[in-house]
């Protein structure tokens, strides 16, 4: 391979190295082991946790959908992405598509007892079994949820 060939490799692979480091998606949490951004807590309720990722990649992992909105309130930036866990399937959704249920027969590593469910029908269907209010993101959002530990 002569010397302008390996320059062209070698700038191909600088390049692909560049753009996959800088893209924005969000890593798994590690429960038992990463930190709350807001409240410093272990994150180990996979029920209740939540995550966003800024427009640079930063990740930012929360104990409790709690966290995750005091925190997007504290800072003026637009996060990139935004999600949080469907309450009974252990997985993540986007926060701004889900419907919020605050419970106290849903306890929630904060206090402030807010679940997430993928679908309003799956919220309704949760608040029959346990009551409470549901919330849209837009009302979760714009409102100062209290934290206790």
């Amino acid at each position: 391979m002569g010397y302008a060939n390996r320059m062209k490799f070698t700038l191909l692979l600088l390049t692909q190295l560049f753009v996959f480091s800088c893209a924005v998606e969000a890593e798994d949490i590690e429960f038992g082991h990463d930190a709350c951004h807001f409240c410093k807590m272990n994150i180990v309720d996979s029920e209740h946790a939540a995550q966003l990722v800024t427009t640079k990649g930063k990740q930012k992992k929360f104990d409790a959908i709690e966290c995750l909105v005091n925190s997007i309130a504290d800072d003026a930036n637009e996060p990139a992405i935004i999600l949080v866990s469907d309450y009974g399937h252990h997985r993540r959704v986007d926060a701004k598509s889900a419907t919020y249920l605050a419970s106290k027969k849903l306890r929630s590593p904060m206090g402030a007892n807010l679940s997430a469910f993928s679908t309003k029908e799956k919220a309704e269907a949760a608040q029959k079994e346990y009551g409470g209010k549901i919330y849209s993101w837009e009302q979760v959002r714009t409102r100062k949820w209290r934290v206790v530990p």
